[in-house]
């Protein structure tokens, strides 16, 4: 049977880095040629980094891409791979995401995206016009039709067609974002094309941290059948070689107008057959724990910070931020700081330091009681008459806040917020005080899963890295007296259900009744959730690991007066 060698190069791209970018395209080729590949895949917008977002309103922007496409081109002239490479196109006034096929110093065509996502974290209409035609391209002598992304998911669309006009193979370069369980979800729609087109389809995906966002590779091959013929691994940056096999078309099937890249005669030195890669996919625990992981080096990484610090308060959401941190970037670039006050336990106390000692990191301890005693007694004239409330309490969190941000200022170290997603849902936290950092690690990682994953980490481990102490103990943010999460809020096991079902599913109070949920206890959480948007808009950012997540994903104007109320929506 005919076969076609391909390459996936699932890179990590680094946003408006272009000689970087560049450079890492550049050694990728020279690899993939080193393997005999024939045709080389790179993800969507690998020259640029995805996604440019407003840089693409900056003219400057635009032409510092094509210089760069154009010396990518002059540096790879002596490579011998098909190179399709993701980059910015202009034509006239218009922007286009793009696909540069090239070969031997030369850009054979350009595939303009058709097909153009504008929901949940995409805003591509905002940028981009849709490309107009769908051609198909020859190598040698298999038709291959490129498609970018959402053209591929699309029933019908462009790879549809491709197919329609003589294509042998379907290859789709892409910038998908994480999120769990999208492995299958792309396998799925991937195997559909497959099955319906009768032609094998190759994915290949960016890998890397983008701000909130996390690629996480895993390109694929998919069989005629739907079948799976190779895989690549997650959140890995590597290149990817397989033999694709080629089923030799009927002379009737070719309907389109191809773009010739190589002679059909192109002699091909031999090779030795491959064995397809094949990567297990990772368990949802270690998928997300590698995914907050690879978000955080990359942050710090790209961003230019040399550390990061995090107050620990001897809880699970600082306990599990602290030790991702120390996984993603090392003993030396951890810095943790206890700040106790009258209401801190000594249990806290001990877990804290119990911590700090297993993963290796100084802690740094600043208690905060004279502090508080001062603000105090300043307030004293102001608040005379008045019983003590939820303003004395989060005096505690926003002298904690100030303290950090001073150690961040005179240091450089990025501060990462500890709040979960369950938290910042219903607004259980304080402005200007927990929610105090530049990076929210576990912001979009609901309680019940902090508790999985701190699981998770211990088997990895083989003991207990993060101590059991810490799992087994009530949450409390111990800013009064025997306080408990529980004083306020449903239990997490309760709450992060509702929160699903309304955040992510956008599920009406009567669909989340039907789950078997009090109305009253329903109606209580949504309000909690409208009414906290104005927090969460103040709140850093951090990493997306559900389906729809804060900030990019769930955009709720502040000033709203609709809102949920028993059986009738009302006006506040």
């Amino acid at each position: 049977m005919l076969t076609l060698r391909l390459g996936l190069a699932q890179i990590n791209a680094v946003l408006g880095d272009l000689d970087s970018n560049i450079k890492k395209i550049d050694f990728f080729a020279r690899e993939a040629q080193d393997k005999g590949v024939e045709l080389l895949l790179f993800p969507e917008l690998a020259l640029t980094g995805y996604p440019p977002e407003d840089l693409l309103f900056n003219t400057w922007f635009i032409e510092c891409n094509l210089a760069a496409l154009g010396k990518l081109v002059r540096v790879t002239a002596d490579v011998s791979p098909v190179m399709v490479v993701g980059f910015v196109d202009e034509v006239g006034d218009k922007l286009y995401n793009s696909a540069a096929v090239i070969y031997r110093g030369e850009i054979k065509s350009v595939y303009h995206k058709i097909i153009l996502p504008n929901y949940g974290v995409f805003d591509e209409r905002r940028y981009f016009h849709h490309g107009e035609t769908i051609p198909v391209h020859k190598i040698g002598d298999v038709v291959v039709g490129i498609t970018i992304c959402e053209d591929i998911w699309e029933e019908d669309g462009p790879a549809v067609e491709q197919a329609g006009q003589g294509a042998q193979l379907l290859v789709n370069i892409s910038a998908s974002p994480y999120y769990m369980g999208k492995e299958e979800l792309r396998y799925n729609i991937m195997a559909q094309r497959a099955r319906e087109t009768g032609v094998p389809v190759a994915y290949n995906n960016l890998v890397g941290g983008q701000d909130e966002l996390i690629f996480d590779g895993q390109g694929m091959l998919i069989g005629p059948q739907g079948e799976l013929l190779a895989r690549g691994r997650q959140f890995v940056e590597e290149l990817m070689v397989i033999d694709v096999p080629i089923a030799k078309p009927t002379p009737a099937r070719f309907t389109g107008k191809t773009i010739m890249l190589l002679a059909e005669d192109h002699a091909k030195p031999p090779k030795s057959p491959l064995e397809p890669p094949v990567a297990e996919p990772l368990e949802c625990e270690a998928e997300v724990y590698r995914a907050l992981s690879l978000g955080l080096s990359d942050y710090v990484r790209k961003n230019g910070f040399t550390s990061v610090i995090l107050g620990i308060s001897g809880g699970i959401d600082s306990a599990l931020t602290a030790t991702i941190a120390y996984d993603a970037l090392g003993v030396a670039k951890v810095k943790l700081v206890f700040m106790p006050s009258r209401y801190t336990a000594d249990e806290s106390r001990r877990d804290a330091e119990q911590l700090a000692q297993n993963l290796g990191v100084e802690l740094l301890a600043l208690p905060i009681d004279k502090l508080l005693t001062e603000y105090l007694k300043l307030l004293v004239p102001s608040f005379k008459g008045l019983a003590p409330d939820k303003t004395e309490e989060n005096l505690q969190a926003r002298i904690r806040g100030n303290l950090i941000m001073a150690l961040s200022n005179k240091f450089g170290w990025l501060v990462l917020a500890t709040g979960n997603k369950s938290e910042m849902s219903v607004g259980y936290a304080t402005l200007y005080g927990d929610m105090v950092g530049g990076f929210a690690l576990i912001k979009d990682v609901p309680k019940t899963l902090v508790y999985k994953l701190a699981e998770y980490r211990n088997r990895v481990a083989g003991h207990d890295l993060i101590p059991h102490n810490i799992m087994l103990r009530e949450p409390s943010a111990e800013l009064r007296e025997n306080q408990k999460d529980s004083d306020t809020l449903p239990p997490y096991p309760v709450l992060d259900p509702i929160i699903e079902a309304y955040v992510e599913k956008d599920l009406h109070w009567e669909d989340i009744q039907g789950m078997g949920y009090d109305q009253r206890l329903i109606t209580e959480v949504l309000k909690m959730v409208d009414r906290s948007e104005y927090k969460r808009r103040q709140a850093p950012i951090g990493i997306k690991i559900t389906p729809k997540a804060f900030g990019k994903d769930r955009r709720m104007p502040i000033t709203n007066c609709f809102r949920y109320s028993g059986k009738n929506h009302s006006l506040c």
